[in-house]
């Protein structure tokens, strides 16, 4: 009985290092790589409604040069001061009186 174990072990040492060479000669995921980055070309694709707009219905009107010139002007000022955040964590912190009195 012993013996029969000795023989398969012999062969699993045998073995193992070919299966292991044979396994490194072929690519695992030869149909995945075949269609690597479709699902990104897809959805993108997909989140185009129209690519010529544009061409189809040209726009026919414009902004104003004063218009155009005061929207960049307020839009610059905003960078300038930023609208003071509040703290979300101490909401209700000492703001008000207690009802104790």
């Amino acid at each position: 009985m012993k013996l029969d174990h000795i023989h398969i072990l012999r062969r699993a040492l045998v073995l193992a290092p070919i299966v292991g060479a044979l396994g490194g000669c072929m690519t695992s995921t030869p149909i995945w790589d075949a269609h690597f980055g479709e699902a990104v070309r897809a959805t993108t694709q997909a989140q185009v409604l129209d690519p010529q707009a544009a061409e189809h219905h040209p726009s026919t009107q414009g902004v104003n040069g004063s218009a155009g010139v005061s929207a960049m002007q307020r839009y610059d000022k905003s960078f300038d001061a930023p609208a003071p955040t509040m703290n979300p964590f101490v909401i209700g912190i000492g703001s008000g009186s207690g009802s104790g009195q």
